[in-house]
């Protein structure tokens, strides 16, 4: 019997370990633009967006990747709509209620990334929630960046370091890339390998700054609630075949 051809296309490339990311950023762009093509509220792009995640994570596991960082809600997302606001906070909570015991049969590890002010209480709740539920996890890292910011991080970390210096605990030699790294939000994340943008646009918005700075980049012109597995299968394709220098010579 034939084989079924959306399965088929659904299987992972074939790549050499040592030629696929350790840790992907995901920036999940266009699920208003998406619902807006089709006469929709921007609400209902959001609610497909979450299936496509999952579905991302899927494609992930099948990879064999170690992190995957999801640009949830940013610190800009305060300006938009007071209505799409309060819809995102309701969503993001949900979201993590429901899906948090299926991630941790998969055997993935949820972490948060992310500020506490204005953050609602709920959702801080349920990201709690998932990331004690999963601490144990080995399979995979999620990284929810819900109220993230690049820009966000770096400061908080820097004031850290300062407050520190203030009380003598530190030197101005203890100000180090190594150290700055252990006060960010989530110390233990690898250097983010490929930096994946769908919709068409081609920019980082303040995403992962610091843990980006030497990521392959690439572009996608598709919006997030039509993205599938095998979209990200060649976007690590293309990764695969990247010369990376990291600044030196080959």
């Amino acid at each position: 019997m034939k084989e079924n051809p959306q399965k088929e296309a659904l299987r992972p490339p074939e790549i050499p370990e040592k030629f696929l990311p350790r840790h992907i950023a995901l920036v999940m762009d266009g699920n208003g633009r998406w619902a807006t093509e089709r006469g929709l509220e921007r609400t209902e792009g959001h609610k497909r967006g979450e299936k496509v995640l999952m579905d991302v994570v899927d494609a992930c596991l099948a990879l064999g990747i170690e992190y995957l960082s999801a640009y949830a809600f940013s610190t800009e997302n305060w300006r938009r709509s007071r209505d799409e606001v309060r819809f995102l906070m309701g969503f993001n909570r949900d979201v993590l209620r429901r899906q948090r015991d299926v991630l941790h049969e998969k055997g993935v590890r949820v972490v948060w990334a992310g500020r506490r002010p204005r953050l609602w209480r709920s959702v801080i709740r349920e990201l709690e929630a998932a990331e004690e539920l999963t601490r144990h996890n080995t399979r995979m890292t999620l990284v929810m960046c819900v109220n993230y910011g690049g820009r966000a991080e770096l400061i908080d970390g820097i004031s850290t370091l300062i407050d520190k210096a203030n009380r003598g605990e530190i030197t101005r030699r203890d100000v180090t890339e190594k150290n700055l790294q252990r006060y960010l939000y989530d110390p233990g994340m690898p250097e983010v390998d490929l930096f994946l943008r769908p919709s068409g646009e081609k920019r980082t918005s303040n995403f992962l700054l610091w843990q980006s700075a030497y990521a392959e980049h690439v572009y996608q012109d598709v919006l997030f609630p039509d993205y599938t597995p095998q979209h990200l299968f060649d976007a690590v394709t293309e990764y695969a075949h990247r010369d990376r220098r990291f600044g030196g010579t080959k």
